[in-house]
């Protein structure tokens, strides 16, 4: 249990992980679970947004207070901007010193890997299973009490793999901020699923929590007059990831190695990975729609005009039969849509609107997938496309964008796990 409160108004938030009871008696867990605690909080926190945060008499360590404001300064980012908000002069006081670091052995090879049923997670999960590792490779999924999503299961389901789960139930009036009065709007939610990721990768024995964040997951959706980088994928950004491992280097005697095996990686790059995936074609989702919190308005296909809908379609045009990507999107492909024209062109910054406010590539990432996406013969009919590529002067021509398909950035993937390519 999570207990937070705001101007008197209390909230219980309840985390639920499928394991060992005696798993939680250890000091392990103890530690774990202050982790889930502290960043779970933004959840309440952005209710109202206040000037201070009082930790009360919870342990914090040396160095925590710094990582702990930077994940609602910047982890909340886009929700200051999209409300008028500057939460610069927070201030986090209290809490007492924690103890040592909490001993833990992890054993060797035993890779947990959060899924969500979109590309990312699904060339992690068959690239960390291609590498064999000794005690064999764990999905991880995170849902709502009683709830599972089908574009999580289909897709699970196809990779045979262990499933560990845990859930996550948000008190009742957060879910009804009209109702009180409070903010709503985006939180770096997969800073939480990280936290309860390494919560279970301790009680079941697992060494690594292995993420899918790419490199553009880094790349801001805008730039503040001072120059601030506001970024709706904060907590999957380099940044995120490197605050999260300092964290569970201070609170571990030996910390579960936390990273993402796609972070040097291009969206286009885990494109032409999953491509080569083709079982995997016809259950794979991204769309938002998929995942609405209300059942009855959740879709069991693709809605095939949202932001992300567009995206997905336009990276992997480049590498997947225009034939193939019809059946996926069950003929009502965005690309064959004229209607979308607007979203593609936000999408490759033709548009003079910002990157939108979604888990999309940059616009770089897109302009090269219009580039490769139009020279390709099957294409040759498709019309939005041409318009894209002619707007972009890229005359079907595919030329410059190599440079995509190699390393772009730093990561920190133990060589273990390392794909072949990372290593050269």
């Amino acid at each position: 249990m999570c207990r937070y409160s705001l101007d008197g108004h209390g909230f219980a938030e309840r985390i639920g992980v499928d394991a060992d009871p005696a798993a939680w008696a250890t000091p392990a867990a103890a530690e774990a679970a202050r982790l889930v605690f502290l960043l779970a909080g933004v959840s309440y926190y952005k209710a109202g947004a206040p000037p201070v945060v009082d930790l009360g008499t919870t342990p914090v360590r040396d160095g925590e207070l710094g990582a702990l404001r930077a994940w609602y300064v910047d982890g909340l980012g886009e929700l200051a901007f999209r409300n008028g908000l500057d939460l610069r002069g927070l201030r986090i006081e209290g809490g007492v010193p924690a103890g040592p670091p909490a001993p833990w052995e992890p054993p060797v090879e035993r890779p947990l890997v959060p899924f969500g049923g979109g590309i990312d997670s699904i060339v992690t999960a068959e690239g960390i299973r291609e590498m064999e590792p000794a005690g064999g490779a764990t999905l991880f999924v995170l849902s709502r009490e009683g709830d599972r999503f089908a574009a999580i299961e289909d897709a699970a389901a196809v990779t045979g793999l262990p499933v560990a789960r845990a859930s996550r139930a948000l008190d009742p009036a957060i879910l009804s901020p009209q109702r009180h009065g409070w903010m709503n709007g985006h939180v770096p939610v997969t800073g939480i699923v990280s936290a309860v990721a390494v919560l279970t990768a301790v009680l079941g024995g697992h060494d690594a929590v292995v993420m899918s964040n790419e490199w553009s997951a880094s790349i801001g959706n805008l730039e503040t007059d001072d120059g601030r980088s506001i970024n709706h994928q904060w907590s999957k950004s380099w940044t995120f990831e490197q605050l999260l491992r300092a964290d569970l280097d201070r609170s571990f005697s030996v910390a579960p190695a936390y990273f993402s095996w796609l972070r040097p990686w291009s969206e286009l790059w885990v494109a032409r990975r999953f491509a080569g995936l083709e079982r995997y074609h016809r259950v794979f989702r991204s769309c938002n729609r998929a995942f609405a919190l209300d059942p009855a308005r959740r879709l069991d296909h693709w809605c095939g005009r949202c932001e992300k809908c567009c995206f997905i379609d336009l990276v992997l045009a480049p590498f997947v039969p225009a034939a193939n990507l019809a059946a996926v999107w069950d003929g009502r492909e965005p690309l064959a849509d004229p209607s979308l024209a607007g979203v593609f062109r936000a999408l490759t910054g033709r548009s003079g609107d910002r990157k939108p406010w979604e888990c999309v590539g940059e616009v770089g990432e897109c302009r090269a997938a219009v580039a490769l996406a139009a020279a390709r013969p099957d294409r040759a009919g498709t019309t939005l496309l041409g318009e894209l590529a002619a707007g972009l002067g890229c005359g079907g021509g595919s030329e410059g964008v190599s440079g995509l398909f190699g390393p772009l950035g730093p990561s920190a993937v133990p060589e273990r796990y390392a794909p072949g390519d990372l290593l050269v």
